[in-house]
């Protein structure tokens, strides 16, 4: 199989992003305005706020290097359980990402939500496609910490993305975490896209090992900071998810995978099988560059790497059959 030559991700030119926020609107210990200001002075250029259950476009806090993305997230729970038994209650919580909040205004103001049946997951579906026709990104959030496994998700059609990692769930209890998670989902045949975001609270303050503020973002490669530029990158995934490390470019060459990091001590090629390319750092030293060549019979692959502290980031997927 001829793989053409390709960027999968350029050198340079992100923008730095948390798509999972929670401020005073629902149950956040900070205003829109204090987020704008913390984020932007740890070098983010665009947050989502995510409301629960509340839709809300904060186009007042853009300027020239801030970009606020309209957004809520929503839930469906099992309530097939007993009462008062939330610590062990299944449900399903989605981001929505409103990919222009000028239209369909009166709609999306309503903040709709998924009928409350847990298990029928056709009609988690039909919602899907629904707030997916009104505009949105649909995005299933933190498996993990929702205490669901492969028969939870294994069905869900027509999602924009998952989060591989949520900064406010390792905090919860090592719940963060779960690539697994997305590679099962493709291996069930879904195609989507891979976040790491905040989804913070900020109940404790800037500075305290338990702030789940800034340890979970996405890196845009969109050509500028506007809504509908960005938007067009999320749909297309010129973006990677991050704990910490960078990824400085990403293509195929004659065949050829080649990767560029910032230091770090794995980069690993997880693929639709089995089989896995890796090259990892002498110990005590890091490295910043692999190269693996390509067979045409990984099905998809992605990238994932982890520094000396023990972060990661990684690519989304992507399909040999698309080159």
């Amino acid at each position: 199989m001829k793989l053409d030559d390709k960027i999968l991700l350029p050198d340079s030119g992100y923008f730095k992003a948390n798509l999972h926020c929670h401020t005073t609107i629902s149950d956040g210990e900070l205003t829109p305005e204090e987020i704008k200001s913390a984020y932007k002075a740890q070098g983010y250029s665009i947050v989502a706020f995510t409301d629960h259950e509340r839709y809300r476009w904060h186009k007042e806090l853009d300027d020239e290097n801030f970009l606020a993305l309209a957004a809520f997230e929503t839930e469906c729970c099992d309530f097939n359980t007993a009462p008062n038994c939330w610590p062990d209650q299944k449900t399903y919580h989605l981001n929505l990402f409103d990919t222009d909040p000028t239209q369909n205004q009166a709609e999306k103001a309503k903040s709709p939500r998924p009928l409350r049946r847990y298990g029928d997951v056709p009609a988690l579906n039909e919602y899907i496609a629904e707030m997916s026709q009104l505009g949105f990104l649909v995005c299933y959030n933190h498996p993990y910490w929702s205490l669901q496994d492969y028969n939870d998700y294994a069905h869900l059609r027509g999602l924009f993305a998952m989060e591989i990692y949520n900064h406010g769930c390792e905090h919860d209890g090592l719940y963060g975490f779960h690539p697994q998670a997305y590679d099962e989902m493709m291996r069930a045949g879904q195609r989507l896209f891979a976040l790491s975001t905040d989804d913070n609270h900020d109940r404790v303050p800037f500075g305290d090992p338990l702030n789940d503020s800034f340890g979970g973002f996405v890196q845009i490669a969109a050509e500028k900071l506007e809504y509908a530029s960005v938007i067009e990158a999320l749909r297309a995934g010129r973006f990677y998810w991050s704990m910490g490390p960078q990824l400085q470019g990403v293509r195929v060459e004659g065949g050829v995978l080649k990767v560029k990091t910032s230091p770090v001590e794995k980069i690993f090629v997880i693929q639709r099988g089995r089989d896995c390319y890796k090259k990892l750092a002498p110990a005590g030293s890091t490295i910043t560059e692999a190269q693996f060549p390509l067979t045409g019979k990984e099905g998809w692959f992605r990238i994932e790497i982890r520094d000396s502290r023990g972060l990661y980031a990684g690519t989304n997927a992507y399909y040999l059959e698309d080159f």
